[in-house]
């Protein structure tokens, strides 16, 4: 896949961690219909790699379906195995590495100047800044704009509504948010109540990005 236009495109990433695989594999299913294009299902959720092979068989090979929490060569290749066509890291590791070799774009965890060079240097294709909330928040993605103009820069943590609109509108490629959006859903919680975060979700990024 390519990953830096479909971040362009879609501008969200929503990111399913739960302990229930049952209702984790119902998340993104609901997800998916809703009208959320990538979706990352994190390796840190029970059973995660069983979500994502019986997620990519239920939506099928068209469907962008990545594995987060991506650590080790071990993690790139059993998530690759399970289906997901992209990885997704909180850090620099052997797994960014193993997974651009697998052919799986990465989206790499950086927080510093020298993690994102380190990135770019192992093969990233975007940067994750994380945890964007406690890195400074909007400040620090336009510092970090500052010499890197051109990444393609996706805040992760403590991204709600309003900080999803305000780093959209501040040039971030796309935004990843986890339980302001999904929620108690991954782990048994109102699938109603997700497809409506989900609509208020796309709503903001469509606004911020019209």
């Amino acid at each position: 896949m390519d990953l830096q236009a479909a971040l362009a495109v879609h501008r969200l990433v929503a990111i399913v961690r739960g302990d229930d695989p049952e209702a984790a594999l119902r998340t993104v299913l609901v997800l998916a219909d809703e009208g959320i294009e990538l979706i990352e299902v994190s390796l840190s959720g029970q059973d995660a790699l069983s979500v994502i092979e019986r997620a990519r068989e239920a939506l099928g090979a068209d469907r962008h379906l990545g594995a987060g929490t991506v650590l080790t060569a071990d993690d790139a290749r059993a998530a690759h195995r399970a289906g997901a066509d992209f990885a997704v890291t909180p850090g620099l590791g052997e797994g960014v590495a193993e997974a651009r070799a697998l052919g799986m774009p990465v989206l790499a965890g950086v927080m510093t100047p020298t993690e994102v060079i380190a990135a770019r240097a192992l093969g990233a294709e975007a940067l994750k800044i994380f945890p964007a909330a406690q890195a400074g928040g909007l400040d620090y993605l336009k510092a970090l704009q500052g010499p890197f103009p051109h990444e393609t820069f996706v805040p992760v943590g403590g991204v709600d509504e309003a900080a999803a609109r305000a780093y959209l509108a501040a040039g971030a490629r796309a935004v990843g948010i986890g339980s302001p959006l999904v929620g108690d859903a991954a782990h048994g919680g109102s699938l109603s109540a997700l497809r409506e975060r989900a609509r208020a979700f796309r709503t903001a990024v469509q606004e911020a990005t019209a």
